[in-house]
């Protein structure tokens, strides 16, 4: 049987992920990107990606800005939100 996530706990199962995101962000900038295997690299990219989409939608939705593809992300790891987002 299938069961509907209630709202409050969508919000929880998101701020969960997003911190364990934040703390594995950190845990990589310690270890070095050339460090990374390719899973590891591959799941930063993805956080990234994601953590951009949030911020976005949270801090300049009215900001015109088409997000680039994960595999920029996977690229460069780094985000690719404008200057004008991040103030």
């Amino acid at each position: 049987m299938k069961m509907a996530m209630s709202d409050s706990l969508k919000q929880k199962t998101i701020l969960s992920l997003l911190l364990a995101s934040c703390l594995s962000l950190t845990a990589f900038a310690t270890i070095g990107i050339s460090d990374l295997s390719d899973i590891e690299r591959d799941a930063l990219a993805l956080e990234l990606y994601l953590l951009d989409k949030k911020d976005h939608e949270e801090y300049c939705p009215t900001l015109q800005w088409e997000q680039p593809s994960l595999e920029i992300y996977k690229e460069q790891l780094l985000s690719q939100l404008p200057e004008e987002c991040k103030q």
